[in-house]
């Protein structure tokens, strides 16, 4: 997997985080440097652990499924690219109720935006990918998104954080056509 391929990934990944980022930003909650800091950091360090969880996992499972590995590889980018885009068109607003840079709804919604990130990690393990490079690139992005995003959404609102979500969606899903593509042009 290319460092673009990952960087796309990082970005698929963190639109949830975006998304609530924005949120955050647009509901003032997180708008002292201490709030941005606490929210951008527990997003990304999240984004970074999860997928080293479900490689850890994946490496255990790969050799059994090497034959089939490609369609699995999409089938876990489309699922999680399908239900992106499926919470993106079903939301009917994000606000947010308590500060979402303190205590159990940080971590709530740290691990809330970061669960997809746990199939990725599989799919890596399977793709043979250095697990630790991109982890690291997927946090880090994650990171620097939502604290952009805080910013963001203090200005314009959480008007676009929906489509956001969409966008993160379709890019798992084009990502994991190409990986079977790929491989099918192989055989």
């Amino acid at each position: 997997m290319s460092l673009a391929e990952i960087l796309l990934v990082a970005v698929a990944l963190s639109m949830d985080a975006f998304a609530v980022s924005l949120a955050a930003g647009a509901t003032a909650y997180a708008l002292n440097a201490r709030a941005r800091f606490r929210l951008s950091f527990h997003f990304g360090l999240f984004q970074c652990l999860m997928p080293i969880a479900g490689w850890l996992v994946g490496t255990s499972v790969a050799r059994a499924i090497e034959s089939v590995d490609h369609w699995v590889a999409f089938g876990l980018l489309a699922f999680v690219g399908v239900r992106m885009l499926a919470a993106a068109f079903r939301r009917e607003g994000s606000a947010l109720r308590r500060d979402p840079s303190r205590g159990a709804t940080l971590v709530m919604l740290s691990v809330a935006t970061s669960i997809d990130a746990l199939a990725i990690g599989l799919t890596l393990a399977m793709l043979e990918v250095e697990i630790w490079y991109a982890s690291a690139i997927i946090g880090v992005v994650t990171g620097l998104l939502s604290l952009a995003a805080i910013g963001l959404g203090s200005r314009l609102g959480a008007r676009f954080g929906q489509r956001m979500e969409a966008v993160g969606g379709t890019i798992l899903i084009a990502l994991g056509a190409r990986i079977l593509f790929q491989h099918l042009g192989r055989l």
